[in-house]
Order: C-alpha cells, then sequence, then structure tokens
C-alpha cells in the first residue's frame, strides 16, 4: 500500500490556474493514452482538497460526458476543507478538517491493501509529504506553460528525498514521471 500523489503539471510548474481551473490539460492527452487506468485500478482510498472537489462540482456536467457519471470515483473520498460543502448525491464523500494523520489512519483502513491518492492539491500534498505519509509522486508535465497559478509542489524538497523512478512518454503533449519518496 503506498499513498501517492498523481498529478498533472505545466511545465512550468502548476497544477491548475489562479482561478483552480483544469481546463488548460483536456487538450493535450487521452485519459485512455496515460497510465490512469491503471493506477486508479489500484486505488482504494482518496483525498482532496476543497478547491479540487468544488472545481469537479462545477464541472460536474464536463465529468459526466467523459466519465458517464458526475462523480468518476467509486472509492471513498476525504475531502479537506474548512467550510461547510455540499456533497454529490451518490458519492461515497467525507469532509474533514485539520491534521492529516488520522485521516489517513481512517483511509488506510478503508483502502485495504490498495493506495491512497492524494488528487490534489499541491499544498495538500504537501502535508501528507510534512507528516511523512507520503511515498510516490506521479507527476504528467504537459507541454504548455501557465505563467502562474497553483502550485505543483509548494515545499522544499532537496535530493536525495526524491528519488527518480521511471520517465514515460504520453504521445506528443505529455511525459510522466514517477518518483520515490525517501523516508
Amino acid at each position: 500500500m503506498k499513498t501517492q500523489y498523481y498529478t498533472a503539471s505545466s511545465l512550468d510548474g502548476f497544477i491548475a490556474t489562479e482561478d483552480d481551473s483544469l481546463e488548460w490539460l483536456f487538450p493535450l492527452a487521452n485519459l485512455e493514452d496515460s497510465s490512469y487506468p491503471e493506477f486508479i485500478a489500484e486505488v482504494g482510498a482518496l483525498a482532496m482538497g476543497s478547491s479540487t472537489y468544488e472545481w469537479m462540482v462545477r464541472n460536474a456536467a464536463k465529468i459526466a460526458a467523459e466519465t458517464g457519471s458526475l462523480w468518476p470515483y467509486t472509492q471513498p473520498a476525504w475531502v479537506f476543507t474548512s467550510r461547510t460543502l455540499s456533497a454529490i448525491e451518490g458519492a461515497d464523500i467525507r469532509f474533514v478538517k485539520g491534521d492529516v494523520h488520522p485521516v489517513h489512519e481512517e483511509m488506510r483502513a478503508a483502502a485495504g491493501t490498495k493506495n491512497i491518492w492524494i488528487v490534489g492539491g499541491g499544498d495538500l500534498a504537501g502535508q501528507f509529504h510534512d507528516a511523512g505519509l507520503l511515498d510516490e509522486l506521479i507527476v504528467q508535465i504537459g507541454s504548455v506553460t501557465l505563467g502562474r497559478g497553483k502550485q505543483l509542489f509548494p515545499r522544499r524538497v532537496l535530493s536525495p528525498i526524491l528519488r527518480l523512478t521511471s520517465v514515460r512518454q504520453m504521445g506528443a503533449g505529455m511525459v510522466e514521471l514517477r518518483y520515490e519518496v525517501g523516508k
């Protein structure tokens, strides 16, 4: 079982625009041509920040057109937020706040032998890293620059903490880098 931060980033290190949009990502690659189908099959629980969740709620129609469902996950999801948010009907979503440690224990129990996916954002993944709970970063880098936006991983992490384990080209627009996080 691993805790993984699986995400996409622009070439200049942003996962979303300043207004939390992921629109820049869609023209770059097809999910079926990526590692996503194999990745999601091994996920037993998800964690996401409130901005990522709210983007998904705002774009539910697009998500449904792509995946066939307003909420594309069958796994339980923990949404970290300090605000009151509405749940998506039929989705297994738990709203939490505070320290990631106790939530990670709940997620481990729910995931069983499968992995935990830190969906986004970068600061939430950083909190799991700071707590010593992050095992792997899987970053798909797109051939675009955004200039500014939400940072990929707003932490200072110096070598040899991250160890590159694989590189995979995905068409002409993306590359996937996998890093093991040293403890």
